[in-house]
């Protein structure tokens, strides 16, 4: 099938998406950065795939003639003369791309006969040659993956609820490794662990998924001890392919991983590539007791209360211990630097910026995606804006489906007011981390500012109910407290609201995080007194980047112009020392 490459700016994803649809549509195989594989520098498969297109389609708009990234795929595809060209926004591209033809793409809406389509397209077949018949998801899966797998989550057998970190790091380790075999289809994790904890036919999950393997385990660890045991089962019929059980020390994990993978491939009769066999041997570290250290920070990471600073400084000790026993272990560096990086911009602490640590992950490991949100932090907090977003624009390129990347995308542009952006970038988030509460709260406000109602109330819906599992879990978590009453706020329960913004102070009263949103919450119910009041006791006292959102938070809107809210940001801005803001405060923030 004729291979047509797309290049575009990550804020024209949706858009060129529909372009790469268009195109499949039409009979050919599209690849765009979306389906890089977990294990490959990124560069290097650009690279191969440009040289390997029959055509490169380049989707320029304001932002794409900005990108590095594009210009440099655009050179490649331009030598190779494979460069065709089309305009988003009605842009002229940059020299010296505006030399050559360009098909105007600017308010298509889809339609296959609009005249700018047309051209691209037919531009495409006289360099990829034409198209072939199309084909159902179903026959392009056949043809090119005869064999596809499930892995579902690993239960938990250790009887402590807190060990879950160590059987979800298994069964994230075993997908990650199944996926770098070209002749296996692996399901992402953020799908499989949507039947966590659930009781599940085997057979409907495979149909469901439309795969023909299934991989369930599970996993104790007593100490130094550890049983893992896994299962390969036919999807079609429930019946085992291959199953083992392992009792090792806690030191032969990875053997174990190993083991378990190649025993995978082998039952599914599948060849390993010897730079297969490699990639999955390859590990961010050699040391176990690292290795358990780095997914229990993660896990206090992704689970702590957001807004109280005592989880940055738990990740940065555990994290500080597994780069004692492995200083070469990217990850452990990786996370340790958005820790220090929170705890500076997001807290005021007198700590490190994360940059130094950020620098160590890179140098380890180039395609590191999340290394790159404290250098972007930094040079957000210096007003070098353009090298801030080189660096956010990397991050998400390098780490498309990364939690930590996504937030952190969204965050941005929902202070940039970028809507569309921002909620692109937290669903993936809550896509990616569904017991993420925090994710599912900032995707409402994007809902609300767009007024999506009814996706709003859905949101809603996950916000109370993700924040009331964690609640359950630790009834001190004062960031689910909070993202509790905001969720029956959105859900028009003004008594719960109030009952759990009581209940939430009276557990944590010093998180300013919370004082915030809880502001946020009573401006949304048309309770200014309140909202004001809860600002008082916190604009005063939080750092400047806390002040920078409340500069453009779509959730304070209805407080702009009492003179009240306007002294108070007046305020805070002379405390720190922040010049004011000219204008609209979003176009500042965005240069």
């Amino acid at each position: 099938m004729a291979h047509v490459f797309v290049s575009y700016a990550r804020a024209d994803e949706d858009l060129a998406a529909d372009i790469s649809n268009g195109l499949r549509e039409a009979g050919y195989e599209v690849w765009r950065d979306d389906e890089l594989p977990a294990h490959r520098a990124y560069a290097e498969v650009i690279e191969e795939r440009i040289k390997d297109a029959g055509a490169v389609v380049v989707l320029w708009s304001a932002e794409s003639c900005k990108s590095q990234w594009v210009r440099a795929e655009a050179e490649m595809a331009r030598s190779s003369r494979t460069l065709v060209q089309a305009s988003l926004d009605g842009v002229i591209p940059p020299l010296p791309f505006n030399q050559i033809q360009c098909a105007d793409l600017k308010g298509w809406d889809g339609q296959h006969t609009a005249a700018g389509w047309r051209k691209l397209l037919a531009s495409v077949t006289e360099l990829a040659g034409p198209a072939e018949e199309k084909k159902s998801d179903g026959q392009r899966r056949a043809s090119s993956h005869s064999v596809s797998i499930c892995v579902l989550p690993f239960q938990n057998m250790s009887g402590d609820v807190e060990q879950d970190y160590f059987s979800d790091g298994i069964s994230e380790d075993i997908t990650t490794d199944l996926s770098k075999v070209s002749a296996l289809e692996v399901i992402a994790r953020n799908t499989a662990f949507t039947f966590k904890g659930q009781s599940v036919n085997v057979c409907e999950v495979a149909k469901k998924l439309d795969v023909s393997h299934l991989l369930e385990g599970s996993v104790r660890k007593a100490g130094n001890q550890v049983r893992i045991t896994a299962q390969l089962i036919d999807g079609k019929t429930g019946g085992h392919v291959w199953a083992d059980r392992y009792d090792r020390d806690l030191t032969d994990i990875f053997t174990i991983q190993d083991e378990i993978s190649k025993a995978i491939v082998h039952a599914l009769k599948l060849k390993l590539l010897p730079e297969e066999k490699k990639a999955i041997e390859k590990r961010g570290t050699n040391n176990p007791e690292a290795y358990n250290l780095y997914l229990l920070a993660r896990q206090y990471w992704i689970t702590g209360n957001h807004g109280d600073y005592r989880r940055e400084e738990r990740v940065m000790r555990i994290c500080s211990r597994a780069l004692e026993l492995d200083p070469y272990y990217a990850q452990a560096w990786a996370l340790l630097a958005i820790a220090q990086s929170s705890l500076k911009f997001g807290f005021g602490h007198d700590v490190d910026d994360g940059f130094a640590a950020a620098n160590a992950a890179i140098a380890i490991d180039p395609t590191i995606a999340e290394a790159h949100l404290p250098m972007f932090k930094r040079l957000q907090e210096k007003r070098r804006f353009d090298e801030a977003a080189e660096q956010l624009e990397a991050a998400i390129r390098l780490g498309p489906d990364s939690w930590e990347v996504n937030k952190e995308a969204g965050r941005h542009y929902l202070n940039k007011r970028d809507i569309a952006a921002a909620t692109r970038h937290y669903e993936k988030a809550a896509e990616l981390m569904e017991t993420d509460f925090h994710a599912w709260a900032m995707l409402s406000t994007c809902y609300m500012a767009a007024g999506e109602q009814a996706k709003l109330r859905e949101c809603a819906k996950m916000m109370v109910s993700e924040a009331q599992r964690a609640v359950q879990q630790d009834p001190s978590n004062g960031a689910a407290l909070g993202i509790l009453a905001g969720g029956y706020a959105l859900l028009g329960e003004e008594a719960k609201t109030r009952e759990w913004i009581d209940r939430a102070l009276l557990v944590d009263p010093d998180n300013l995080n919370l004082r915030y949103n809880f502001a946020c919450v009573l401006a949304g119910m048309g309770d200014k007194e309140e909202a004001l009041k809860m600002l008082k006791s916190t604009l005063p006292r939080v750092g400047e980047y806390q002040v920078r959102v409340a500069e453009t938070d779509t959730d304070l809107d209805s407080l702009r112009d009492d003179p009240r809210f306007v002294s108070l940001l007046d305020e805070a801005r002379k405390r720190l020392g922040i010049e004011q803001v000219k204008g609209d405060a979003a176009t500042e923030l965005s240069r």
